[in-house]
């Protein structure tokens, strides 16, 4: 048994932050089904790189990266018939999820208020960039702005160089996806005592704000506001910055005095113990810098096990996914995808539930692929079925590509 297998959701998102949410929820069970429209669908669908001889719209490794073992319908939204649609699925189902900008669904006459109407348990989490309510409702923007909006991006860096951008999309992900994931249980869970749905507001701009809970708290309590590699945890400490060394990079996180002295230590420099929580620039620093560059990142993993002080290299892509730990962790799985000529490798389920683990439930579905199952299933006759493809009320599985990412 599966820890979410009786929870329905309805996932109307399109690209990173509702379909990684949404995946998460099928991961662990719950029946996912993606409403597409009758065009493109959803955009990531068209983004190489492609599996060879997968199914035209299901063989980009970003979709199936965000949409294993969920289903697709297409319907068009426009039409009242396609309203009509949504309308029976929502009576059926526990859980909606989408991402257009605030009032979008409202215009086409299936918002939260006319959906709750046909189902007052639903429970409806809208992700956006800025929220519900506010001067941003109606902006566009990404990831990028988002973390510029709310200090993330100006504090990441070091305090002479320009702000870093972060490999993962920070607010995407962890202001996204991961609160979106989280109001939506916690709705669920509160819907088993009051038994009504209520609507969950996400904001990526407020969900990655909250990332910079410790350093808005002292600057709330005492005006202090860093400045960018000031911070104790993003390079202002000699002891946990990120160091070269004579072929690469590791990372020294040392921050508690027993790390550091052990670090010290090992090195034979016990009279930088004392210098510990100096800042970059300093000659300690530069000390320190020098000793990385004596010793190889190999060299280095060796001394990190003999001494315990939060030393480890910075892996690159490639050598991060063929490592023992992610091998021992199942982080990387093959997935059966029909017709792929090559294997399917998509990144594991990064939560571990020891009697309900969590785990694909099939392969990424294509374009429109259960769209007559899932009519019928509501209780359309077959003529009905042929009448709305006819008229484009719906559509079916999509032949060939249907148009670009970056379109």
């Amino acid at each position: 048994m599966s820890a979410l297998g009786d929870i329905r959701v309805l996932d109307l998102s399109r690209l990173l932050p509702g379909g990684f949410c949404s995946l998460l929820l099928a991961d662990f069970g719950a029946e996912v089904l993606k409403v597409e429209d009758t065009g493109m669908g959803d955009y990531i669908r068209w983004s190489p790189p492609y599996y060879a001889g997968a199914e035209d719209s299901a063989k980009s490794a970003l979709f199936l990266a965000l949409n294993r073992g969920k289903r697709s319908i297409r319907l068009d939204l426009k039409s009242e018939a396609g309203k009509e649609v949504l309308l029976r699925l929502v009576r059926e189902y526990d859980v909606v999820l989408e991402s257009f900008r605030p009032g979008v669904m409202e215009r086409l006459g299936v918002g939260y208020e006319r959906l709750r109407e046909e189902n007052p348990r639903l429970v409806y989490c809208a992700i956006t960039g800025y929220g519900q309510d506010g001067p941003y409702t109606g902006r566009s923007g990404h990831d990028m702005n988002y973390l510029g909006l709310n200090g993330l991006l100006g504090l990441s860096g070091d305090a002479d160089g320009p702000p870093v951008q972060a490999a993962g999309q920070i607010a995407d992900l962890g202001g996204g996806a991961l609160m979106a994931a989280f109001g939506i249980m916690a709705a669920l869970r509160e819907r088993e005592r009051s038994g009504e749905g209520q609507l969950v507001d996400v904001s990526m701009f407020d969900g990655s704000l909250s990332w910079l809970a410790l350093v808005a708290a002292r600057y709330l309590a005492d005006g202090t506001a860093p400045g960018r590699g000031e911070l104790e945890l993003a390079g202002g400490l000699v002891c946990y910055r990120p160091y070269p060394c004579r072929d690469g990079w590791v990372t020294l996180g040392a921050l508690e005095p027993k790390f550091w002295q052990e670090w010290c230590r090992g090195v034979g420099r016990e009279d930088l113990v004392e210098k510990q929580f100096e800042h970059p620039g300093s000659e300690a620093h530069a000390e320190v810098e020098r000793i990385f560059l004596e010793r190889t990142r190999e060299e280095w993993r060796a001394f990190a096990s003999e001494h315990d002080c939060c030393l480890e290299p910075v892996l690159s892509l490639d050598e991060a996914l063929d490592s023992e730990l992610v091998r021992a962790r199942e982080m990387v799985l093959k997935l059966d995808q029909p017709g792929a000529e090559s294997d399917v490798r998509l990144l594991g389920v990064p939560v571990k539930l020891s009697r309900t683990p969590g785990g694909p439930a099939g392969p990424g579905p294509a374009l429109g692929e259960h769209t007559r199952e899932v009519l019928s299933s509501l209780g359309y006759s077959g003529e009905e079925i042929a009448a709305m493809l006819e008229s484009g009320t719906a559509a079916g599985p999509a032949q060939g590509s249907q148009g670009s990412f970056l379109a």
